[in-house]
Formats: structure tokens, sequence, C-alpha cells
């Protein structure tokens, strides 16, 4: 989809892509500044901003949108404006290392393929930088007050977005054994446009288009073919079936229910209780060995007949 870019930018393929992976609102934001001085990393992408030294160099953050979609296409570099700002703004920069924010391996792939950057070198999970207890503080945050972090000081989202700045952080970092003094960052509590009131309960037809825009972006040749969507104590439990034209590895199936899972998550800041996910293979091999056995059976009938006659 994007070949007539890459002669462009040769130099983006000589780096080495960081990725940190973890559910939506563990504290990937929060952290990622830290990583990046730990392992000298010159550049974060976050949600769809390019970021140098708490700096937004280019593109929006997928926090500004007002909905679901909006936010998904914004995070995931779909905009071809924006992701060319981004791109051309990365041809600029001197780096050699960056960082790039996901809540799965998969929305990692689909942000590198997208700005023609190389696979991960590296993957960390919030796990490795994060105790328990962080995570489910983090959590807490995020469902309970609706509230997200942009790795950026409160000036630069106001710039932006100075509707959906609601505080500012201060973090210290102590000093590591290659820097001359202690570091801190600035980071900038929001709540996005996107956030859905905890009253408000989804309908079927919401999560269907919502769920759509998740397969558009993990593989547009997958449909929905059927879905169940239940609201208990305020958390969704997703029964959720797939129709794909080509055969699927069974250990696929779990890596297209996480993508689901944290998308929904993350750009609607919705719990989601429970999901299972079934797929039903449908190719034209299929077809043709249906169509085999429906001929099998005609002539079975026709040979009926001639006996009986």
């Amino acid at each position: 989809m994007f070949e007539p870019l890459k002669h462009l930018f040769p130099k983006l393929h000589s780096i080495k892509v960081y990725a940190l992976v973890g559910k939506s609102g563990t504290g990937k934001s929060y952290r990622s500044q830290m990583i990046a001085e730990r392992f000298r990393i010159s550049l974060i992408i976050d949600d769809g901003i390019l970021i140098r030294r708490s700096i937004l160099i280019a593109g929006k953050s997928a926090k500004q949108a007002g909905n679901f979609i909006a936010a998904m296409k914004c995070a995931l570099f779909r905009d071809e404006e924006h992701r060319s700002e981004v791109m051309k703004a990365l041809q600029k920069e001197k780096f050699r290392r960056i960082l790039i924010i996901g809540t799965s391996e998969k929305m990692i792939s689909v942000i590198t393929e997208r700005l023609n950057l190389p696979a991960p070198y590296k993957v960390f999970n919030i796990e490795d930088f994060s105790t328990h207890e962080e995570i489910e503080t983090a959590l807490r945050t995020r469902y309970t007050e609706g509230k997200h972090v942009i790795p950026l000081p409160a000036i630069e989202v106001t710039r932006t977005a100075p509707d959906i700045v609601y505080d500012s952080i201060q973090v210290f970092l102590k000093r590591l054994p290659f820097s001359k003094k202690n570091r801190s960052f600035e980071k900038t509590l929001v709540k996005p446009g996107f956030s859905i009131p905890e009253a408000k309960v989804l309908s079927r037809n919401v999560f269907l288009q919502m769920i759509n825009q998740c397969l558009y972006d993990y593989d547009n040749t997958i449909k929905i073919n059927a879905l169940e969507v239940q609201f208990i104590d305020g958390k969704y439990k997703l029964q959720i079936g797939l129709r794909s034209p080509s055969r699927i590895q069974r250990n696929t199936i779990p890596e297209i229910r996480e993508y689901i899972v944290d998308s929904l998550e993350k750009y609607s800041s919705i719990q989601i209780a429970d999901a299972s996910v079934t797929v039903d293979e449908w190719s034209s091999a299929n077809v043709q060995e249906e169509l085999r056995k429906m001929n099998e059976q005609i002539v079975q009938v026709k040979e009926i007949n001639i006996n009986q006659s």
C-alpha cells in the first residue's frame, strides 16, 4: 500500500525500533520517558504523536479525537496527511532509536508498516517496568476517573487541545550511570473526548461499527458474522463470530481477540469483562466443496429416479 514512498526514506531502515506493549490503562505513557532515558532512545511515538525530549515534533494525539473511530484512525496513522507529516518529521530527525507505544504487538506492526519503519528490534512489556500494584492503580485511575496520560508538558498539550487538559504531574528519575544529573519529566493528565460516560450503555450496532474498525486494521478480509452483547455490572461481555475468506491458524484467534478487546478498551474507555471469538472459514475452496456435494446429491437423486422408473 505504501510502496511508492519507501525509496524516499532509506534512512528509516537503519534504525532500531523498540516497542512498549500492555493493556489499555496500565501506565505505558507514564513510563515511556523513563524507558527512553534508560535505553538512550531519542524519539517516542504514542497515540499518533511524535515526541523528542518532551517536545511535540509532529502529529496529533488520538486523545484529542471525539469518538472511537476517529481516535483509532489517528493512533494508527490511517489518515494520509497525518501519516505523511510524521514520516517527513522522522526523515529530518537525526536518530537511531525510537520507542513505539501500543496495546499489542499487532498494533505496533500496523504502525511500523504505515510509517515505513523496520520491525521491532526489542519488545518490552509494561510488567517489565511496573509492579502489579502500580498497574492496578493506573487501571483504577483510567476506569473510575477517565484520566489518560500524554507524555508531554501541559503547555505542549494546551497549544493544540486545551479542552482535554485536566492536570499535570512531575516525574523525577534517578541519575543513570551515563547521565550527569537527575532528570525530571512533566506529563499531562487529560480526559479525552472519546471517553464514554459510565451510565451510557452501548448498543449492539455501536459495537458492530467499532469491531469493524478493529478488523479493518487487523485484516480487512475478515468480517463479522454474528455478535451478542451483554452489559453486566458496568462491564461488557461479547460473543463475536467472524468469517474469513481463508484458513486462519488456531493460534491466531487469541491475537484477533486481544486486538479487538484492547482497541475497544483503549479508544472508548469501556471495560470488557469477557469476550469470545470464533472464526468460520468461507473461501472459494469452501464454495467449490459445497457445490461438489450438491452435485453429488443431484446425481444420486437422478439415479434413484431412474432406478425407480
